[in-house]
């Protein structure tokens, strides 16, 4: 199925993401644009809802298990 291949490769961008920011790359840094330009307009919103956790982001996390839930729906047949 199309959409569980485009989900895993979704899956990989946001780990792609969470290591560049571990390798703190700067926003020019093409590699981090593009993660930036896929992955931000999911984790945005999750950021805006999650309570601080002492500077810890979750939101990678939060998408991650809901992206899981979705290919899981997806494979399952509805």
């Amino acid at each position: 199925m199309l959409l569980v291949l485009l989900l895993d490769a979704y899956t990989l961008v946001i780990f792609g993401a969470v290591i560049a920011s571990w390798l703190q790359l700067p926003p020019s840094h093409p590699i981090a644009n593009m993660l930036n330009v896929l992955t931000e307009p999911l984790l945005a919103p999750i950021r805006q809802r999650l309570p601080a956790m002492g500077g810890i982001d979750f939101s990678p996390l939060v998408l991650l298990i809901a992206v899981r839930l979705v290919r899981g729906v997806f494979l399952s047949g509805f």
